[in-house]
């Protein structure tokens, strides 16, 4: 994105990249010299694209452990204003561990915490200094959570009560959800790809062409920070929370609720499912018929973000596997399907055709076995146990009634819900034919 940015001269960065868990720098980025493609595949709006972008704006990388006195100084560049991080959705923690300030701490925020209060006394604590904050890491509230962090190390090492206040009202820590696929590196086809980019490219990394980025802060970072006004998906909100809803319900939704009914019916691709008239039309039915209408969002933005995630589906470059989305599907159930499933109820007072069929199929699913055949079940032992248990009563009834019962799956108790049992029996038996 920045890169693309400084071409349409909408920016002027440069990007220093920290690596804060490897013990040593990647020496492909240094044998390239911070040089490598980005390669989009896949479909936009009907059109196949594919295309390779070199990526020039990286002007250093360094890693904490190998100098860690290099790493600091980055605080005194008075250039610096933006810090981009993505270290999986557990490295925004706080651990009170007993190390002094000067060590390196074992957390990305206790790392932060250095650096930033180098940069707070190199600069006498210039309220014009602070930084601002794009935490990509896939958890909710991570700008929020990333201060926190910073705050609680703060206390933890007694660091003067003004750098606190510095922190506090002169870095501004944005809340951000991403979304994009990036299968990476580009194994089975790199061959051709050098040969088209004229590079021995080790770094390349494959992206689908879709991209979303959204920032919800104070105005002035959509001032300092115009992806948007480069072409790109980037949208500055003031609240984030139903961009977040749209894309958990929508696309995490729609994957986990095709995955089980999908499967019963011998699919074992994504693509496949989606390009298959009928399984097609029963998720395109899910989505449109009965999501869409349970959200509470601007209708049109959720079916232009609903007609991309269809198409996002069917890339032809990605082959994503249904037994590899159906990891702990119960839990991905419980937070990305059954709010929509009891939204729609609770709007219409009838449960909806699709979802509930989509539920059955899960129940079944975690049956283990599927007309002779064994389901690739990957969940936690209690819950596969309770599956198995409670699938060798003989009464159909008494089976959705042990389940649908059960709050430790579902955090409610499902079977109080009128006619849901009656609804889900029919269902499970209507596959189990």
């Amino acid at each position: 994105m920045i890169e693309l940015a400084n071409a349409k001269g909408v920016f002027k960065g440069k990007i220093q990249v920290v690596q804060i868990h490897s013990k040593e720098v990647d020496d492909r980025i240094e044998r390239q010299d911070g040089l490598f493609h980005v390669i989009e595949r896949g479909q936009s709006q009907g059109e196949l694209v594919d295309r390779a972008t070199l990526i020039t704006c990286i002007s250093g990388v360094s890693s904490i452990f190998e100098d860690y006195a290099e790493y600091l100084k980055l605080g005194e560049n008075p250039d610096l204003e933006f810090v981009i991080s993505n270290t999986t959705e557990s490295g925004i923690r706080f651990d009170s561990e007993n190390l002094p300030i000067d060590a390196i701490s074992r957390t990305f925020p206790g790392k932060l915490t250095a650096l930033l209060l180098h940069r707070y006394t190199h600069f006498e604590g210039d309220p014009t200094k602070g930084l601002i904050f794009l935490p990509c890491e896939l958890i909710e509230n991570n700008g929020g959570k990333l201060k926190e962090c910073i705050l609680s190390y703060a206390a933890l090492w007694s660091l003067p009560a003004a750098f606190s206040d510095w922190i506090e009202f002169n870095n501004s820590f944005c809340n951000t959800l991403v979304d994009r696929i990036v299968p990476g590196f580009p194994k089975g086809s790199i061959d051709e790809i050098q040969e088209k980019t004229g590079f021995q490219d080790e770094l390349a990394v494959m992206v689908e062409p879709y991209h979303l980025w959204v920032i919800e802060g104070p105005g002035k970072v959509k001032e300092r920070f115009p992806m948007d006004q480069a072409g790109l998906n980037v949208k500055f909100v003031t609240d984030l929370s139903p961009y977040r809803t749209m894309k958990v319900r929508i696309l995490n939704g729609a994957h986990t609720v095709l995955v089980p009914y999908a499967y019963l019916h011998g699919f074992r691709t994504v693509r496949e499912s989606v390009e298959d008239p009928k399984m097609g039309g029963y998720l395109k039915k899910v989505i449109f018929d009965e999501i869409i209408p349970s959200l509470d969002f601007d209708e049109t933005e959720l079916k232009a973000f609903a007609e991309a995630v269809l198409e996002r589906f069917s890339n032809p470059f990605i082959r994503h596997e249904l037994k590899s989305i159906a990891l702990n599907s119960i839990s991905k159930f419980k937070v990305r399907v059954l709010p929509s499933l009891l939204s729609y109820w609770e709007k219409n007072q009838i449960w909806p055709e699709n979802l509930t069929l989509g539920f059955a199929a899960l129940i079944i699913f975690y049956r283990g076995v599927f007309k002779g055949e064994k389901l690739p079940l990957n969940d936690d032992s209690e819950v596969i146990s309770f599956f198995e248990t409670t699938w060798k009563k003989p009464d159909l009834e008494d089976i959705l009634e042990e389940i649908l019962s059960n709050k430790l799956l579902w955090e409610k108790d499902l079977s109080q819900y009128p006619g849901l049992i009656e609804v889900m029996e029919s269902k499970v038996k209507s596959l189990l034919i």
